[in-house]
């Protein structure tokens, strides 16, 4: 049993290793089989390779090998960069990853500016963001969400390490959205209480102009 353990061990990191982007143990047990507890063995490679050259990471619900964090300078290289972003762009992407998911009117009001058309197509173009359905307010907006690829590229386990939290606050970028969601609805309400009154005054005008004329008939005759 313990020869059969560590043929599956190195079974998990072979795959790992050949994978391109991080793997959930469904993916795994897609290459390795269904017979083998995978959450063990990534527990246990973890703790192999803690203090090795290249380190195993849990980001989300995926596993990936990386350079040691320690290491990580002796490996750069000079590489043109896909583009960089605008400081609308990481106000931006700071906001859908404090309060995903958000929709682009949500993000406008956070920030008090309008969202530049190409701003959101560049964040997902990265693949930081995607659109993950719509609001249930009128109109149904659509929302966005950030993707596992932007806890892997910032070093993320999840949302919650996300650092800088204070600053943002500081900086008046979460506010929370809960206040701009309320605020719509009751935007929404008031446009809704406008509509019907103003279909109540006409049909009043209706109704006076009915009178009027009735009047006149009687006159008449």
């Amino acid at each position: 049993m313990p020869e059969a353990m560590d043929i599956g061990k190195r079974a998990v990191e072979a795959t790992l290793f050949a994978s391109e982007k991080p793997m959930t143990i469904a993916d795994i047990k897609a290459y390795v089989g269904e017979e083998l507890d995978i959450r063990q063995i990534l527990d246990d490679l973890q703790e192999d390779f803690q203090h090795r050259g290249i380190v195993l990471i849990k980001t989300g619900d995926r596993w990936h090998f990386q350079t040691a964090q320690d290491l990580s300078h002796l490996l750069r290289r000079e590489r043109a960069e896909m583009r960089k972003l605008s400081r609308a762009g990481m106000e931006t992407l700071a906001i859908i990853a404090y309060h995903e998911p958000v929709s682009r009117a949500e993000i406008e009001a956070i920030r008090g500016v309008q969202v530049a058309k190409g701003t959101l197509d560049v964040l997902m173009e990265a693949g930081w963001v995607r659109p993950a359905g719509r609001r249930e307010v009128p109109g149904r907006p659509l929302i966005y969400a950030t993707t596992a690829e932007f806890l892997t590229h910032f070093g993320l386990q999840s949302r919650k390490d996300l650092p800088g939290i204070e600053d943002l606050k500081a900086a008046g970028l979460l506010d929370p959205v809960d206040l701009v969601l309320e605020q719509m609805e009751l935007d929404a309400e008031a446009e809704s209480e406008v509509d019907q009154a103003a279909e109540e005054s006409v049909e009043r005008e209706f109704v006076d102009d009915d009178g009027v004329l009735l009047e006149n008939e009687i006159e008449s005759a």
